[in-house]
Formats: C-alpha cells, sequence, structure tokens
C-alpha cells in the first residue's frame, strides 16, 4: 500500500513541476512566471520529497525530509517574490494583453474600433 502512496505521490509531484516548467515558457512576463514557478515548484517538490520518505525505509529519513520540505517552503516562494520585487524595482513592463502596436494576440477576438 505504501507503493501506490509513494507513487501517486511521486507522479502528482513530477506534475507539479512540469506544470511549472510550462508556465515558464508560457506566461507573458516575470510577474506571471515567478508566481507559477514559486507556487507549483514548492509544492511539486515537496510531493516528491514524500515519496522518497513514504519508500525509503531507514531511520532518520522522516526528519531529513520533514526538514527538507521545511526549507522548500522557506525558501522558494521568498526567492520568487524577490523576483517579482526586483523587476518591480527596475521597472520591467507588465503584460497588458496587447502587444506593443496596440493590437491584442492572435486569437482573442476583434479589436474595438473607435466611433467618430
Amino acid at each position: 500500500m505504501n507503493e501506490v502512496f509513494a507513487t501517486i505521490s511521486l507522479l502528482l509531484g513530477v506534475g507539479l513541476m512540469a506544470v511549472a516548467a510550462v508556465g515558464l515558457l508560457r506566461l507573458p512576463d516575470v510577474f506571471c512566471r515567478a508566481h507559477a514557478l514559486g507556487m507549483a515548484t514548492a509544492l511539486g517538490l515537496s510531493l516528491v520529497l514524500l515519496a522518497v520518505w513514504i519508500e525509503v525505509d531507514a531511520p532518520g529519513v522522516g526528519l531529513k525530509v520533514f526538514l527538507a520540505i521545511t526549507l522548500q517552503f522557506a525558501t522558494i516562494p521568498v526567492a520568487s517574490h524577490l523576483f517579482g520585487l526586483l523587476a518591480f524595482q527596475k521597472r520591467v513592463r507588465r503584460w497588458t494583453g496587447t502587444d506593443d502596436a496596440g493590437d491584442p494576440p492572435p486569437g482573442v477576438g476583434p479589436r474595438e474600433t473607435e466611433q467618430e
């Protein structure tokens, strides 16, 4: 039964880290990317470490995995927040939903025209 829980936890963790990687590639600006990486990576890595804890039956593993999970939740969200804060202080442009010409991205819909 432990193998089933470990497998489910491992697959969920790897899936969340894959979502974080896709978010890093697909999201439009540094603020969205930092949020996706901070949330999905911390939870995904914690689930992978939980699978290790369940699967490895050795003394002292539980404490080490617990400390690693605690440190992940203490450092990853803080680091992603600091990336966003630095980008804000450096006045990095935010994504507004349009390109530089003011046109919406393809597939969003027709642009409203101004009535005279």
